[in-house]
């Protein structure tokens, strides 16, 4: 048989990967449920003029031909892709389901998506996202920009990563600075501080003068706020000492400082502002995020946000909110790939039942199904092999316990320390943390089970 070409930019995981995967999952369902966000899911298609609408490019869409062909949408306004993040589509269903839900909602969301961009270190075609949003009918509390920020920062703690660092800036902060110092382009100058990680001060200075219609000394200006970091304090102190004032700055600055008190006082160190945070799509309103993994800088944002306040509307109603994504694929590529955490085994299974011959294999399969029952995993030898090369199969899938079984009753063998004991499938359960494959850390990432 010919060898299949693999395709980039599509991750597929062995099962240890698959497990540490889900245990990423799982530990961000529990933290984003404890914090009384609720489950959706969206379809994955969306008219490719609804995917554009919020200032993407045609490039990062995948349009589906033959559903289109289906649909008789060949023409242009009517093309269908495969969403490419999840918010777009969220503030549909908002819109949609306005009716059904009460505000303010608190929503998360965990779904694969699908973006056209050159695969690298990181980034994939397809890949699975985990937003929490929260929106208001007409108006949101500021108060929860601070609060997005600190779940996020929870979550991030738990798993078995190196320290998270959530970044954060004000976008009415950085307009009113702009048009403070005369800046007229204010969102061209807003995507080019954007670039500041990626090219470096001098080209972005470069790109301030040649396309935002910046002079030198306002390209300057723009890139002292950029460099202010800090908590609120430092921020408040950072930005008054550069002599620009105005009441949308000042706005933006109150706000920023707030966002950073109240995370200061829950979680020291979890949130620091950062000036040069900018997100470059233009329906950000208020707080933007970024966040990092220490030493893995290189990484780039892993999880990242906004506020917006006219992301969804419907006639005259707006439904303002404010939101973060966690790139779950880009996380457990660089997990897996830094060797950051390793599942403890990789199988589910914590028991494999013994057969002492085929004429009795019924028996096994009573005792496995007993231990069902009662919620342990369990697998029954495939074959009736000599009882070493049973033990050495479990051996090899990681398989902790093997039962045997016996006529006048049954023992349990630990296949790792040589332990074994007399045992009863009505009341025999393996230690608990052998129960299920746990997910462990490295001294220098932490850890989590």
């Amino acid at each position: 048989m010919a060898r299949i070409a693999s395709l980039s930019g599509f991750p597929e995981w062995l099962p240890e990967g698959r497990l540490v995967e889900n245990h990423v999952l799982d530990t961000l369902r529990r933290t984003f449920e404890l914090h009384g966000f609720a489950p959706i899911e969206t379809r994955s298609v969306e008219p490719v003029s609804q995917l554009l609408s919020k200032g993407e490019t045609s490039k990062e869409i995948y349009v589906l031909s033959r559903l289109q062909a289906e649909q008789g949408a060949e023409q242009s306004d009517r093309r269908l892709g495969l969403h490419f993040d999840l918010t777009v589509p969220f503030a549909r269903w908002v819109v949609e389901h306005a009716g059904d839900i009460s505000f303010p909602f608190r929503r998360y969301q965990i779904q694969k998506v699908w973006r056209g961009e050159r695969p690298q270190d990181g980034r994939f075609r397809e890949f699975t996202q985990a937003d929490i949003d929260i929106v208001g009918d007409g108006q949101l509390a500021e108060h929860h920009e601070a609060e997005l920020a600190l779940v996020m920062a929870e979550a991030l703690a738990a798993l078995p990563i190196p320290r998270a660092q959530v970044r954060v800036n004000n976008r009415r902060l950085s307009q009113g600075f702009y048009e403070a110092i005369g800046l007229t382009d204010v969102e061209g100058t807003l995507r080019a501080i954007d670039k500041l990680d990626k090219i470096g001060p001098e080209a972005v200075a470069e790109l301030l003068v040649a396309e935002s219609g910046a002079t030198a000394d306002q390209a300057a200006q723009a890139l002292a706020l950029a460099g202010i970091t800090g908590g609120a304090d430092d921020v408040r102190a950072a930005v008054e000492g550069l002599g620009v004032s105005g009441e949308l700055l000042t706005q933006g600055l109150d706000a920023l400082c707030a966002v950073l008190e109240t995370a200061e006082r829950r979680m020291p160190g979890a949130v620091i502002g950062d000036l040069s945070i900018a997100r470059g799509l233009d329906y950000y309103t208020g707080t933007v995020y970024e966040t990092t993994l220490e030493g893995h800088e290189d990484l780039g944002s892993i999880c990242s946000g906004g506020r917006y306040d006219a992301l969804a509307s419907a006639g005259n109603r707006t439904f303002p909110g404010v939101g973060l994504s966690i790139g779950v694929s880009r996380l457990v590529a660089r997990i897996l790939g830094a060797d950051l955490a390793t599942a403890s085994r990789s199988v589910p299974t914590a028991v494999l039942v013994a057969v002492t011959d085929e004429a009795h294999r019924s028996r096994s399969d009573d005792v496995a199904a007993a231990l069902r029952a009662r919620g342990i995993p369990v697998e029954v030898a495939p074959s009736a092999a000599k009882f070493g090369k049973q033990i050495r199969h479990a051996d090899r899938r990681g398989i902790p316990f093997v039962w045997f079984v016996g006529e006048d009753g049954h023992a349990v063998k630990d296949i790792r320390s040589g332990d074994q004991i007399a045992a009863d499938p009505a009341d025999w359960t393996p230690p608990a943390a052998d129960l299920w494959p746990t997910v462990s850390g490295t001294a220098d990432a932490g850890s989590s089970q």
